[in-house]
C-alpha cells in the first residue's frame, strides 16, 4: 500500500514536503480568510480541512510521512499564533486520527475483511481521534484552562461529536482524494 522501493523514496520525500506545504497553505488561508466554520455549539471549535493532506500523506506515503505533515501542522499554527498549546493539541488531534486509521489497516487488512476494510478502518480512526481528544481535554480544560471540572464533563459530550465530525471530514476526504488520485497516476 506504501511506497517502499529506493527509486520511491525521492517521490515519498517531495510527496511528504508537497503535503507539509499545502497543510500550512491551508491553515494560514482558512485562518486569515475567515472561512474556518466555527462548530454550531461550541464556537470556539472550527472546523478546517488542514487534516485531509495530512490523511493523504499518511495514505500515499505511509505513517512516517503523517507523523511529519502533521508536526508541520502544529509547527504552522504555533508560527501563526504562538500558542503552544492550541498547536499541540491540532497536532495530536490529526495525529491520533491518522494512527487510528493506520492501526486500522494493519488490524483489519491482517485479518481480512475483504472489501469492507476501508470502512473498518476509517471508524477506527474517527474513535481513535475522538478518545484521544477526550481524554486531552479532561486534563487541559480545568488544569490549563481553568475550566471547572462540572463544566469540563458537559462540555465532553459537544467536543467528542466536533470531534467525530472534524475526523469523518479528513478521513472522508483523504480516502477519496487518494482514491482520485490513484485512478489517474500511472504507476
Amino acid at each position: 500500500m506504501y511506497l517502499n522501493t529506493p527509486r520511491s523514496r525521492t517521490a515519498k520525500l517531495m510527496g511528504t514536503s508537497i503535503l507539509a506545504a499545502l497543510v500550512l497553505v491551508f491553515d494560514y488561508a482558512l485562518k486569515y480568510s475567515g472561512l474556518k466554520i466555527p462548530f454550531p455549539w461550541y464556537p470556539d471549535l472550527k472546523f478546517d480541512f488542514t487534516g485531509v493532506p495530512i490523511m493523504l500523506s499518511l495514505l500515499m506515503y505511509g505513517p512516517d510521512s503523517a507523523v511529519v505533515t502533521s508536526t508541520v501542522a502544529g509547527l504552522g499554527i504555533l508560527a501563526r499564533s504562538g500558542n503552544l498549546l492550541s498547536a499541540s493539541i491540532k497536532s495530536l488531534a490529526e495525529l491520533s486520527t491518522v494512527a487510528g486509521f493506520h492501526l486500522g489497516l494493519r488490524v483489519v487488512v491482517d485479518r481480512t475483511l475483504g472489501g469492507r476494510w476501508l470502512g473498518a478502518a476509517s471508524v477506527i480512526a474517527i474513535t481513535t481521534r475522538v478518545a484521544a481528544m477526550t481524554l486531552v481535554n479532561l486534563y487541559v480544560l480545568p488544569n490549563l484552562y481553568g475550566v471547572p471540572l462540572e463544566a469540563t464533563y458537559g462540555l465532553l459530550p459537544l467536543i467528542a461529536v466536533f470531534n467525530l465530525a472534524q475526523g469523518a471530514i479528513t478521513v472522508g476526504l483523504g480516502v477519496f482524494l487518494d482514491g482520485a488520485v490513484r485512478k489517474r497516476l500511472p504507476g
